[in-house]
């Protein structure tokens, strides 16, 4: 059984000016997802800074998510790590605190090759009962997870059962859903690529964009379940100029300032992270208008 299918919210970690983690804008944020029809919440992802969280704050924001959410949508917790050993930790733990599954992001800096990969994934997977979701997004990483892999992972590791492809090749993850035959379920790691990627039979997003447009994104990914992809794709243009703005700099900064702008006092960036540049935002503000978000 899939973890979830539709639009899942990789939702941002909101912060005080002192750059401590807001939690009571982080339960508005989850309360106003939740209303809105997304589908799961994935905690402490890329969006969520998980890169600059101590492994304390990583675990609370995570277990604080897990206690707002009461089980009324699946929560599956970043946990990836370029150490084996961290990642077997921060998912041993996230499966304590009651996590649904876990999102594992392929070794960045470090990188792998195919066998690290795969032994990787396995050592951390064996490590836990709860289901992974791999994360491939070399461009973040520098390491790609090729389909051979991952249908080896899914046939060998009971409990990996899914991928988030954010790899944009759109040839790979076909590759990819010709190999698996249905023993991978497929996520799209882009919201431009959604339609795309579910019309080859993939099960919705790990998305950015449902958080600041999650009744929007719950809804396109739905037409594409339906089969009414006519429909989903008209969404998807509509979204397009949108999306792009909200990649216009490096993610979270852009998302931030859209949920800054939208009210949610999701706060500042820590750094390396900085605020967004004066001619992005006004066209991220734009877009916005137009989208009807404000």
């Amino acid at each position: 059984m899939s973890i979830f299918t539709g639009a899942a919210v990789a939702i941002a970690t909101p912060m005080n000016e002192d750059f401590s983690v807001n939690y009571e804008k982080l339960d508005n944020l989850i309360e106003f997802q939740i209303e809105n029809g997304t589908d799961a919440i994935v905690i402490c992802g890329t969006t969520g800074e998980a890169s600059t969280l101590s492994h304390e704050e990583h675990l609370d924001v995570v277990g604080h998510c897990i206690k707002t959410v009461k089980g009324r949508v699946p929560v599956i917790a970043g946990t990836g790590s370029n150490s084996t050993e961290t990642a077997i930790y921060l998912s041993t733990e996230a499966e304590k605190l009651g996590a649904d599954a876990v999102l594992l992001v392929t070794p960045y800096y470090n990188k792998a090759t195919q066998k690290g990969l795969y032994e990787h994934f396995k050592d951390t997977a064996d490590a836990i009962n709860i289901p992974c979701i791999l994360y491939n997004v070399p461009s973040r990483t520098g390491c790609n997870i090729l389909p051979e892999t991952a249908v080896k992972l899914a046939r060998d590791v009971k409990n990996i059962v899914a991928i988030k492809e954010a790899s944009g090749n759109i040839s790979q993850i076909a590759k990819l859903m010709q190999l698996a035959d249905g023993c991978i379920d497929v996520y799209s790691g882009n919201d431009d690529q959604i339609v795309p990627i579910m019309s080859l039979g993939g099960l919705g997003v790990i998305s950015v964009l449902s958080n600041v447009a999650p009744a929007q994104t719950h809804e396109l990914c739905q037409a594409c379940l339906d089969g009414d992809f006519k429909k989903a794709a008209k969404m998807q243009l509509e979204a397009l100029p949108l999306i792009d703005s909200l990649f216009s700099e490096v993610n979270p900064i852009p998302v931030k300032h859209a949920l800054n702008v939208m009210g949610f006092e999701a706060g500042p960036l820590r750094k390396p992270l900085t605020e967004m540049e004066e001619d992005h935002a006004k066209i991220l503000e734009e877009n916005m208008k137009e989208y009807g978000l404000y």
